[in-house]
């Protein structure tokens, strides 16, 4: 007669203990996520102007889309143009030193490229750039 300690001993041989594997899946998916960079969108997609020379930057950008009605984008929301300076002043003090790139569609008018650019002025930002589609 066989005890019960033997069959359960027997039982569990053929048997692999994925605990710990889940432990270290786990472990890689927080780190993945943690270090992750998330690049913040201007919330709408426009249609850049063609540049002869573009250049790229690698910096975390403050960036700011244009609708070709002259609507303001930033973050995803839509920015009235006196809400603009103080939007940008907060996302300064998130990103110091961080440069303005302003998407501006095809038939956005200057004007309102004046109107972000001015408020970033106001806000102390040295840098404001445009993008653009080589």
């Amino acid at each position: 007669m066989r005890s019960l300690a033997k069959d359960k001993e027997e039982g569990q041989a053929g048997e692999i203990d994925l605990t710990p594997m889940l432990d270290v899946i786990f472990i890689l998916l927080i780190f993945f996520i943690v270090t992750a960079v998330f690049v913040k969108e201007a919330g709408y997609e426009v249609v850049k102007p063609q540049a002869s020379m573009a250049v790229f930057t690698n910096s975390d950008p403050i960036l700011v889309a244009l609708s070709p009605t002259g609507e303001i984008y930033m973050g995803g929301d839509v920015i009235e143009p006196r809400n603009l300076r103080f939007r940008l002043e907060q996302r300064l003090a998130d990103a110091p030193n961080a440069p303005v790139i302003i998407q501006a569609d095809q038939l956005a008018t200057n004007e309102y490229v004046i109107i972000v650019m001015g408020a970033a002025r106001e806000a102390g930002i040295t840098s404001v750039q445009l993008a653009a589609e080589e």
